[in-house]
Parts: C-alpha cells; sequence; structure tokens
C-alpha cells in the first residue's frame, strides 16, 4: 500500500513546501505554513453538462481565426458596465473583493435585480447567508423579480448541479472562501480549496458561456485573500474601495481581458442601496472653503474621465525632534519627496514643520499629475497665503523642481471649464496642439517656483 505524503502549504501565498518553516520563503509571511496530506489525481470530476465545449482543437494561423460580435449584457448603472469595459461578457469570470462591509454583496444583488427585470435568470448563491437573510436583504433594496434565484450552499458538487439543471444567464457565488470540494481535503478557504473551486468555475463559465463573479475577501494588507492565481485565473479583478465614514465608493478594475484596466466608478451609499454618482467633480467640490490657506484643486484622470478633487494641507511647527508626515488619499513618501524638492529648489523651511495632506471625499489619488497640486497646497498653508478659488493645478514634478508634462490635457481643462474654473496652471510642454475652453485662461509654466509665483503671489 503507497504511503501518503505530506506537505506544507503557505496560506498567504500557496508556497508549498516537503516541510515545515516558520516564515515563507516566498512572501515572508510568518506561521502561515498549514500541513496537508497529498492524494492520488481523481477520476470524480463535477457533474455539469460540457456539450457546448468545442472538442478536437488544433492550432491554426492566427489569420484564420474568426472575431463574432462580442455579445456584452449591459445593467442599469453605467458605471459598472464602464468599468467592465461596456457591458458583462458571456461566459466571462470577474472577482470582486473589498473590504468587509463596504457593499460587495449589496452592489452585486442590484445588478443580479437589474439583469432579472430584463429577463434574464440569475442565480445568486451564498455560502455566509441564509436565503432569509437574502430576502430581508433584497427587501430594504426594493429588489421583487421572479427571475432571481437564491441558493445558501457551500458544497460546489451541488451548486453545479443547480446550474446545469436551471441554465442560469447568470451566476453570483458570494464568496469563494465558503466554497470547497470533497475532493479536497483541506478546510474551505484554504489555498487548495480556493484554487480548486475557481479551477471549476472557470470550466462551467467558459464550457456554458455564463457570466460568473466570484467575491473574494481581503487581507489586512487589502489584497484578495489567497494565492495570487486566484487573480491570474479569472477574467477581471474588482475592487470595491472606500472609507466607512464617507458614503462614496469606488470601483475599481485592477486587471480586465475585455477593456481597459485603469476605469473606475463612482457609487454613493444610500439607504436604498448603492446610487452611481454621474458627475463626481461636483459632489467632491460641493463643500470646498473659499479664501483658505492649503486648499487646491486639481484635475485627476479616473480612467477615461476627469474628475475635480480638493487637495488639503496643513503645515504647522512641530513639537518634536521629527516632523511629522501625514497623507489620506495620497502617497506619503511622494508628499515626502514633494516637501524636499520645496526645501532645495524653492528654499521653504519645511524640515521644522509638520504637514498633514488629505484628499477631500476620500478619493486616492495614484498619478503624477497631481504633484503640482500637493506642492503648492503645502506651500500655501506655511505661507499661509489662500489660492484663488477660480484656480486649478495641474502638473508633475521633477526633483530638480520642472514641472514636466502630463496626460490628457485638453480632457483635464474642459472638465474645469464646465464647472467654471477660470484659470488653469499647467506644464508649459501642454501648450499647444489643441484649442483653449472660451473665458479659460490657460497659464503654462517649467517650474514649481514660476507656479508659486503665480498662484500665492
Amino acid at each position: 500500500m503507497a504511503k501518503k505524503k505530506t506537505k506544507f502549504v503557505c496560506q498567504s501565498c500557496g508556497y508549498e513546501s516537503v516541510k515545515w518553516v516558520g516564515k515563507c520563503p516566498a512572501c515572508n509571511e510568518w506561521n502561515t505554513m498549514v500541513e496537508f496530506m497529498e492524494q492520488a489525481p481523481s477520476s470524480r470530476r463535477l457533474t455539469f453538462n460540457t456539450s457546448s465545449s468545442t472538442e478536437g482543437s488544433k492550432p491554426i494561423s492566427i489569420m484564420e481565426v474568426e472575431i463574432g460580435s462580442e455579445t456584452r449584457i449591459e445593467t442599469t448603472f453605467q458605471e459598472f458596465n464602464r468599468v467592465l469595459g461596456g457591458g458583462i461578457v458571456l461566459g466571462s469570470l470577474v472577482l470582486i473583493g473589498g473590504d468587509p462591509g463596504i457593499g460587495k454583496s449589496t452592489m452585486l444583488l442590484q445588478v443580479s435585480s437589474q439583469l432579472a427585470k430584463k429577463d434574464h435568470k440569475v442565480l445568486y448563491v451564498s455560502g455566509e447567508e441564509s436565503q432569509k437573510q437574502i430576502k430581508l436583504r433584497a427587501e430594504r433594496l426594493g429588489i421583487v423579480t421572479k427571475n432571481l434565484f437564491v441558493l445558501s450552499e457551500t458544497d460546489l458538487s451541488y451548486i453545479a448541479r443547480f446550474m446545469d439543471e436551471m441554465a442560469p444567464d447568470f451566476v453570483v457565488i458570494d464568496s469563494i472562501q465558503t466554497i470547497y470540494l470533497n475532493e479536497v481535503t483541506s478546510a474551505p478557504g484554504s489555498v487548495s480549496q480556493v484554487r480548486e473551486c475557481t479551477s471549476e468555475l472557470m470550466k462551467i463559465a467558459k464550457t456554458k458561456g455564463i457570466p460568473i463573479f466570484i467575491v473574494g475577501h481581503v487581507t489586512k494588507e487589502g489584497a484578495i485573500a489567497g494565492p495570487r492565481l486566484l487573480e491570474h485565473m479569472v477574467d477581471a479583478v474588482l475592487y470595491f474601495e472606500g472609507e466607512r465614514h464617507h458614503t462614496y465608493r469606488i470601483l475599481r478594475a485592477v486587471k480586465n481581458r475585455f477593456g481597459s484596466t485603469n476605469e473606475t466608478g463612482i457609487f454613493e451609499m444610500k439607504e436604498l442601496g448603492l446610487v452611481e454618482v454621474l458627475n463626481p467633480s461636483e459632489i467632491f467640490l460641493e463643500e470646498r472653503p473659499f479664501g483658505v490657506a492649503g486648499s487646491t484643486v486639481v484635475s485627476s484622470m479616473e480612467g477615461t474621465r476627469p474628475v475635480l478633487v480638493e487637495l488639503q494641507a496643513l503645515v504647522s511647527p512641530t513639537s518634536f525632534g521629527n516632523a511629522r508626515r501625514m497623507a489620506t488619499g495620497v502617497d506619503h513618501n511622494r508628499v515626502s519627496l514633494i516637501m524636499a524638492v520645496l526645501e532645495k529648489r524653492v528654499g521653504l523651511l519645511l524640515q521644522n514643520q509638520d504637514a498633514y495632506l488629505k484628499v477631500a471625499g476620500g478619493l486616492k489619488l495614484d498619478e503624477p499629475a497631481v504633484d503640482l497640486a500637493v506642492a503648492v497646497s503645502i506651500a500655501s498653508s506655511f505661507q499661509d497665503k489662500p489660492t484663488k478659488p477660480t484656480d486649478v493645478v495641474i502638473g508633475e514634478i521633477g526633483l530638480t523642481g520642472e514641472v514636466r508634462r502630463v496626460s490628457r490635457i485638453e480632457q483635464r481643462v474642459q472638465e474645469a471649464a464646465k464647472l467654471g474654473f477660470k484659470r488653469a496652471i499647467i506644464p508649459a510642454k501642454n501648450i499647444g496642439g489643441w484649442s483653449f475652453p472660451e473665458g479659460m485662461e490657460i497659464i503654462g509654466i517649467n517650474s514649481v517656483q514660476e507656479a508659486l509665483k503665480h498662484l500665492l503671489s
């Protein structure tokens, strides 16, 4: 009789080892290695019909491959459709992650209801809630439709059988960490279970042409729990972001085989569920103070859409030996770099000043075009000189103090003009090749010093 072998698998990254180690060599996490029994490959397969799959596939020239029209299912949420690249693609497997309580289940239940009202048969599978709990949430959201079917089950074999019997047009799995396969000996939520269950769901989606959305838990670092292989297997990875104390939620695509990965959708959480925000610039600027030092407006690109947001800075003398640097919504290291440029190239003595920077509204900005707005906000607070409320600032800052060109400058300035801004401070390299909005003064600058002269003089 063959002897059973054991292996140790890291629960954070999926690294496998023949012996136990305290620190994972791959991800450097401590005490994440769990012992598993290796089994011979099982001939058992899930009982779902794969008659629609192609057999006898063989390599052919790429010139001979025929491409038909891509069928997409559109929801009522325009923001949701744009993030996915224009709608839900048939046969796609989409992973959605986010913090607990952020609204992942609420959004997918609303999307399921919208599809069901368009005569699509939708199966909502929950491994965390009972059917009564889902019904209570549906009543709170005002969801009433007969084409939405709910199932409370964690065994993937039963789920696959129901999918084969019902032949749904759309499936939601909430969440992948609660689903298990009997053939895998590890507990639900482990690396092996998550990997195998996702693999089986991918086969169902591709062979049956059913779009499947799976919800994934996140770790304390904010990444989707389980191996990174999980993100490589699916067609799209969406992150649902936001802060508990803000009502706004951002749906961001970090991987999308059917569209751009730069798109974002903005929603607002209300009593009756999520409501899409079609003009986020007005929302983020509606409470902006006027005539206050440290406040600057920047035009940032969220995907292909420009969004105007307010940057606020507070600079005050430090009471400790080392000055504090805190940032919310922008990279902390980038703020430190810009402050070093202001000290060296502009001559502002900031080494004994505490600096606090915040993006109003809870939005996260990670593009270099906000550098100049960060520098202007810090200098404005330090010198206690407010900027004009009708000014918008755009530009990237180099280490020598130069202001470098940014992309999509025309869309950024056009959005500012729509909201009533009268003057735009932009890189001089971006001047030319496009028409300025009527009534908008465009000033091109080459350095941070020039920008501060125009804005704080």
